[in-house]
């Protein structure tokens, strides 16, 4: 999958949960979490998670070499930290 259609992918998500305002929060908690402590100090220096992990959550996930999330997916998993959340 190319960089540019991964990069549509990735916007059209953000987009897709940016016009669903009761995710907000939950996705604020999940970005936080997969964001490495002092980020700040690391190249490129935006509050990113780190390439390896997000590989590892998308092949245990979807498996195969190249996989890449969708925006149902993405719902369907704010909704189960979102009750996860609630239930803790």
């Amino acid at each position: 999958m190319s960089r540019i259609r991964r990069a549509v992918t990735m916007l059209f998500i953000v987009i897709g949960v940016a016009l669903r305002p009761r995710y907000w929060l939950v996705g604020l908690r999940v970005a936080r979490r997969m964001v490495p402590t002092r980020w700040w100090t690391q190249r490129p220096y935006l509050p990113m998670p780190r390439r390896d992990y997000v590989q590892f959550r998308l092949e245990t996930q979807y498996g195969g070499e190249l996989p890449q999330a969708s925006l149902p997916d993405v719902l369907k998993y704010l909704r189960w930290v979102q009750q996860w959340d609630s239930a803790s």
